[in-house]
């Protein structure tokens, strides 16, 4: 477990009063915004849907598809991981099945990333043994931790073209690993019969109605149908794990080590800020667009808060840690592209 540091659970409380202090935002333009961003993705995923139904053209067929791809992730950033986090609707019950059902859409199973995100990741980032999201593949080196392969060295060249296939591995290859073996020995224990079927129908109804049904409805040639649903796929996947990873993985991030009592020589707090990368923190716009990805840092502090609120706390959070002489990662969304870039090239080198 993390040491506790006096200090930082002072730090904590500081943050966690002047954030308390600053809440002066009500209800009301919070559930606006919500109908806005859920009217505007879950409608642009519907229209690009049906679109495939219709269109006639293999070419506009296949980029209805891309951009179904694109919409439906733009949704899932913007609520599936708030849901998982219970700060969408009051009810637990609530947050949890429509988080379910938006996953399905993705063709992910959704309640091993919860499990993993919730009870592993957040509980100690970048910490080899500990975060499941560094140990995606040992194709990649993230942390100087991890075994270093001769490969390795040259995984800034293949790691972006790595990059595109990575959806596709997701859920075709990771969810069925992690189902049938106990690689990660988190999920033993919640492999219930419901969690089975749970598994089982969101397979069914992804391949249902991205595959099965329009090959039988588009009215397209079926090597049309696979080969969009493979680009989508594989443009799709970029965009999503460049998201993702530059929440961590950029230079300047820490990798806090642990020693051979399983001791992380880091206090929680400073983990959670030092491990984080934000991305435009202050900037609504971007925050609407990522669902507060690029709050990370704020996110890591306060997940239970709807990252809604992340843009006006980051404000408060960044004034306190300069108080007190921190200094958070912060990047720009295509500097953070840049900086993972080197950060793959010096983990594969060193």
């Amino acid at each position: 477990m993390h040491q506790i540091h006096p200090n930082d659970q002072r730090l904590l409380a500081a943050i966690q009063t002047a954030v308390k202090n600053d809440a002066t935002t009500s209800a009301l333009p919070f559930r606006r915004w919500l109908w806005a961003a859920f009217i505007l993705y879950a409608g642009l995923s519907v229209a690009l849907y049906s679109a495939l139904f219709w269109v006639k053209s293999p070419w506009f067929f296949a980029l209805a598809f891309v951009g179904y791809g694109y919409s439906t992730l733009l949704l899932a950033f913007n609520f599936a991981h708030d849901l998982a986090h219970g700060t969408v609707f009051r009810q637990n019950a609530a947050n949890h099945w429509v988080f379910v059902a938006l996953y399905t859409l993705m063709g992910a199973h959704a309640e091993a990333w919860k499990i993993r995100h919730i009870q592993a990741h957040h509980l100690a980032p970048n910490v080899q043994e500990y975060d499941p999201d560094i140990q995606m593949t040992s194709l990649i080196r993230l942390s100087p931790d991890a075994p270093r392969r001769w490969f390795h060295r040259y995984q800034h060249w293949y790691g972006p073209l790595a990059y595109t296939i990575y959806s596709l591995y997701w859920i075709f290859i990771k969810d069925f690993a992690l189902f049938f073996t106990n690689k990660d020995a988190r999920l033993t224990r919640y492999k219930t019969t419901a969690y089975k079927i749970s598994f089982w129908v969101q397979k069914i109804v992804y391949f249902t109605y991205l595959l099965v049904i329009p090959l039988l409805f588009s009215g397209q040639e079926w090597w049309v149908v696979i080969a969009s649903f493979v680009a989508m796929h594989l443009l799709m996947s970029v965009f999503l794990l460049f998201t993702f990873l530059m929440t961590h993985h950029v230079e300047g991030t820490l990798y806090p080590e642990v020693d051979g009592n399983g001791q992380i020589h880091t206090s929680w707090v400073m983990n959670q800020i030092g491990s984080s990368n934000d991305m435009h923190p202050f900037s609504r716009a971007v925050n609407f667009l990522l669902g507060g990805f690029n709050n990370h840092t704020a996110h890591h502090l306060f997940p239970a808060v709807h990252h809604f609120y992340y843009p006006r706390m980051s404000r408060v959070l960044y004034k306190v840690l300069a108080d007190n002489g921190i200094t958070p990662n912060s990047t720009t969304y295509w500097g953070g592209v840049v900086s993972h870039w080197r950060l793959l090239r010096r983990m594969g080198n060193g």
